[in-house]
């Protein structure tokens, strides 16, 4: 069926205005913009380079002049929201003592309202970069950083191998987007979730050895 005229207007009027050319990096981030937009609204399986272009109200040749593929897309998209994440914990662990307690309070804390800000749409759209050689090394790449950001913020307050700290902060990791996974449930709010997480870090790394 062909959309009407009111519904293409909408569609404008959440994109630019007609002609009006932007920076290389103003129009990447505002696609990505788009894009998150997009995802939040109507879910990953919606987020194409076509109805990408069609959003952000440019041609479909600019969409794919900056991401190439979907792929690319959802690659570039996880990697922005997870920049923001990063910048906010690394911010806030600037601030902080070199306790165990203090550490962990922080990294559970930063990582549910990370969670709670960006909503379950970040969940949707690890899940979507399963599926190809590319997106499952994009995933790994942003679990990795993670985990070293983690491992170096805890390595002070504990006494343990850096190889076993590693895999302790895989953990920890895991239980920390199953207890996102409980909130965006509804089974706990972003309190709860964050002192449940801080509690499991002291505790699995309080009597480390």
């Amino acid at each position: 069926m062909a959309r009407t005229s009111a519904a293409r207007t909408a569609t404008r009027s959440r994109g630019e205005a007609p002609g009006k050319r932007l920076p290389k990096a103003e129009r990447r981030e505002q696609l990505l913009e788009t894009a998150e937009q997009i995802v939040r609204e109507e879910g990953t399986e919606a987020l194409t380079l076509g109805h990408l272009a069609e959003r952000a109200g440019v041609s479909k040749p600019i969409a794919y002049e900056h991401f190439e593929t979907r792929s690319g897309l959802l690659i570039a998209l996880a990697r922005q929201i997870d920049d923001r994440q990063v910048a906010a914990l690394l911010d806030a662990l600037k601030r902080t003592q070199k306790r165990l307690e203090d550490v962990a309070r922080v990294v559970s804390a930063a990582y549910m309202h990370c969670c709670a800000t960006v909503g379950p749409q970040w969940f949707a759209i690890l899940a979507a970069l399963k599926g190809d050689e590319q997106m499952d090394a994009a995933e790994r790449e942003l679990l990795d950083r993670y985990v070293t950001i983690y491992r170096d913020a805890l390595a002070p307050c504990v006494q343990l191998s850096k190889r076993d700290l590693h895999l302790r902060c895989v953990a920890i990791i895991g239980a920390a987007e199953a207890l996102a996974a409980e909130m965006f449930r509804g089974r706990a709010d972003e309190s709860a979730a964050a002192k449940a997480l801080e509690s499991l870090i002291v505790r699995w790394l309080s009597k480390a050895g």
